[in-house]
């Protein structure tokens, strides 16, 4: 593709994003920034881009919002390579050319790392990937890093919580770093769907990467299910006799009554139950 072409089509793209998806998908990403209060005057915000669509799109968004300059803040497109084959990199550099997404590459080991680690590789592969990501992040003079999880990333692991992990929790829209400090996670495709990130992707004739990973590229069976997509699965069952459900998950986490819990922690981890109070 020459320079032209990339052009043609970075162009196409971005007037996607400001016309034909503004309302399901800007609009959707300013509302999480503004609401959340995600972005502050000063900040240089590492978008970390996993090659994927919701990550490729967020990095669109982030330079859509750039152009209006409401306010003053930088952004560094951060590609972490855990170890990807040829193929997926060069995937991954051929779109952020043809979007015109100026990408910062930085080697890692993790695939190599976990690849023999029977007991859950894939979260101990999320929690190497986020601290490559903030060491280096920080080592580029950043105070931020932006990942791509959207609204059904959300919601779905409000209810994997309850069914897996016997707890009531989501994923946060912003947190601030425990082992670097001066650090946020912010997530500010907080608020998108995801059927319209594939209608976006499909309506511009994308093809990003699905999962690059080394342990699941391993994997032959096809009927092999991760929890995340049996959670997946049900919800979608479940929508399709109530097409509020999604959104009910979401608002429970906003709804919560103390009073009506019979126990929970703060944020310092102390637990507290009904009966601390109950006879007063």
């Amino acid at each position: 593709m020459n320079s032209k072409d990339t052009q043609n089509k970075a162009y196409e793209v971005e007037e996607s994003i400001r016309k034909k998806f503004h309302r399901t998908i800007f609009s959707k990403f300013c509302k999480a920034i503004n609401d959340y209060k995600l972005l502050s005057p000063g900040d240089r915000v590492a978008v970390c881009i996993s090659g994927g669509k919701d990550s490729m799109l967020m990095a669109k968004l982030f330079q859509e919002l750039k152009r209006h300059n409401k306010f003053d803040f930088d952004l560094v497109f951060l590609v972490m390579n855990p170890g990807y084959n040829r193929e997926n990199l060069e995937m991954i550099k051929f779109n952020a050319k043809m979007l015109e997404v100026p990408v910062t590459i930085f080697e890692t080991n993790i695939f190599e790392s976990v690849y023999n680690i029977e007991k859950s590789p894939c979260y101990l592969c999320a929690r190497m990937r986020r601290g490559y990501l903030y060491s280096k992040a920080k080592e580029l003079g950043c105070n931020k890093i932006a990942l791509g999880h959207h609204y059904d990333d959300v919601i779905e692991t409000i209810l994997m919580g309850m069914l897996y992990g016997a707890q009531v929790q989501t994923m946060m829209p912003k947190l601030h770093s425990t082992n670097f400090e001066g650090m946020q996670l912010i997530r500010p495709m907080y608020l998108i769907r995801e059927e319209d990130i594939i209608k976006w992707k499909d309506y511009n004739g994308l093809t990003f990467l699905q999962c690059a990973c080394k342990f699941t590229e391993g994997i032959k069976n096809e009927n092999v299910s991760s929890k995340r997509h049996q959670t997946k699965e049900l919800i979608a069952t479940l929508k399709k006799q109530d097409p509020q459900v999604e959104k009910n998950i979401f608002a429970s986490v906003e709804n919560v009554n103390l009073s009506t819990i019979i126990a929970y922690k703060d944020k310092d981890g102390n637990r507290h139950t009904f009966l601390d109070d109950y006879d007063e």
